[in-house]
């Protein structure tokens, strides 16, 4: 198989993964043929295909030549052509205990970068809170939607006002709602473990999630209802200020990203959250129904845990 069915087949399956963008420039043709499966195990041109070998040789090391072979625009997009959830950059890892530089590169892997814009993410009531008890209490005589009506008890988060990580769910389920606290039941007894497996308790971290009230029957939660429950979520993180924030499960992961990318996309990345650095995994109740996930989890939490441990010391 030649290189631009190799190409046209890899981009293929990109596509079919729900992809729109590929960006390859600035890599290595070497890199992009290890990418495409055709490099030999040596990796060296002269076991390449002869479309590619030829643009290696030539001493461009430039991978534009064969995109263009197999009819695909080589050329990078202008700067501000870009969309911003693209604009893509690492955490701050160059303090104490920064893992090698080949691990940065194969563990630390940039994700979407959600960044402040001109509008206003929390209306003037929200933002000139100044403390987690005083958004616990506007919480409690919230009206900014309709779930206060159906739900028992708000649940607004509980845990360290100075944690360094804040975990983050979707919205209360019955025993939450029954008891004002944030994930308590068998979800709740399984993110204690969780957290106990990366050496941390609950109390040492602060646990909340996107929506304060519980969804009558645990339905998902309505645009309008995000919309008016998300800027308690932002003032706390505003903080708060952590060094790491962990989103369990796709509602909370899209929202804080304002994506709609899968989580299995979403996983495995580095994400920036407003300058914070974001980590997406499985949420607890999804373990419970399906326990092989446990695995991929368990790989998440390590991750956060080692970007925890590279932060700046305070």
């Amino acid at each position: 198989m030649d290189a631009k069915d190799l190409l046209r087949r890899y981009l293929e399956q990109r596509r079919e993964l729900g992809e729109s963008e590929l960006v390859l420039d600035g890599l290595h043709v070497e890199d992009v043929m290890r990418l495409l499966g055709a490099a030999g195990k040596s990796g060296s041109p002269s076991q390449a295909p002869r479309s590619i070998r030829e643009t290696a040789t030539a001493g461009t090391q430039d991978w534009r030549a064969s995109l263009r072979d197999a009819g695909v625009s080589a050329d990078p997009p202008a700067k501000n052509d870009v969309p911003v959830s693209r604009r893509m950059s690492f955490p701050d890892v160059s303090s104490q205990a920064s893992p090698p530089t080949d691990e940065i590169a194969t563990v630390f892997k940039k994700g979407i970068v959600v960044a402040r814009d001109d509008a206003e993410l929390i209306p003037g009531a929200i933002e000139k809170l100044r403390s987690l008890d005083e958004i616990a209490e506007m919480v409690r005589k919230c009206t900014r939607c309709d779930l206060y009506k159906t739900a028992t008890k708000p649940v607004p988060g509980e845990g360290d006002p100075k944690a360094e990580l804040v975990c983050v769910g979707e919205a209360p389920g019955a025993k939450e709602d029954e008891t004002g606290r944030p994930f308590v039941g068998q979800a709740g007894q399984l993110l204690t473990k969780i957290l106990a497996a990366i050496d941390l308790t609950r109390e040492q971290v602060f646990i909340c999630n996107v929506l304060k009230h519980r969804p009558p029957g645990n339905r998902n939660p309505l645009p309008e209802e995000v919309e008016a429950c998300s800027p308690y979520l932002i003032r706390q993180l505003e903080l708060i200020n952590p060094k790491v924030i962990v989103a369990f499960g796709t509602f909370a992961a899209q929202t804080l990203l304002q994506t709609k990318t899968p989580l299995g996309q979403l996983r495995g990345l580095v994400h920036r959250y407003h300058g914070i650095p974001l980590i997406v995994t499985y949420h607890p109740a999804a373990l419970l129904r399906n326990p092989a996930w446990k695995r991929p989890t368990w790989e998440d939490v390590k991750l956060a845990r080692r970007i925890l441990d590279s932060a700046p010391r305070s």
